[in-house]
């Protein structure tokens, strides 16, 4: 994302693990637009960056290739959460090393129905490899599994009223 960014003389901001900004590299991640997230604190991420598109029009939510360096069943959330919070579309990037290329995607919109917009994202992504396909995990969220899960009578009690 960096690289392409620095190829279409577009400035980013962009959130990491506050890990990656630890000496002697932090000064460098910072300089190429990096915001230290601490994930497993409590920190109203979503909220700060529903604020930062409230003031900042020009700001763009773009989802960065899937970068892990381990298989994941479920992929972090929060930039769907800022997105739909903020009523702002999501740009995919990918690199595709199947065909040599990458680049930005369309800017797509996100319902609220996390099953449906994931929808929208694994029709992205389906054509494409990654470097390493083994460690690729689905394009999915928590949120859709949670959806489909069958409620138990207490929960359905509870939600039908007095």
């Amino acid at each position: 994302m960096l690289l392409f960014a620095a190829a279409f003389d577009i400035k980013v901001s962009w959130m990491g693990k506050q890990s990656l900004f630890s000496p002697p590299v932090g000064w460098i991640m910072r300089a190429l637009g990096g915001i230290p997230i601490r994930r497993g604190a409590a920190n109203n991420i979503v909220d700060s960056m529903v604020q930062a598109f409230a003031e900042l029009p020009s700001l763009v939510l773009v989802v960065p290739t899937e970068g892990t360096r381990a298989r994941v069943e479920f992929w972090k959330s929060g930039f769907y959460h800022i997105a739909r919070q903020a009523r702002v579309p999501i740009v995919p990037s990918y690199l595709d090393y199947g065909q040599k290329r990458g680049g930005f995607g369309p800017a797509l919109t996100v319902t609220g129905d996390p099953a449906l917009d994931m929808d929208q994202f694994r029709g992205f992504y389906a054509p494409m490899l990654g470097r390493f396909p083994e460690e690729f995990g689905p394009v999915r969220l928590r949120e859709e599994s949670e959806l489909s899960k069958p409620e138990s009578d207490s929960e359905s009690q509870d939600r039908s009223g007095p």
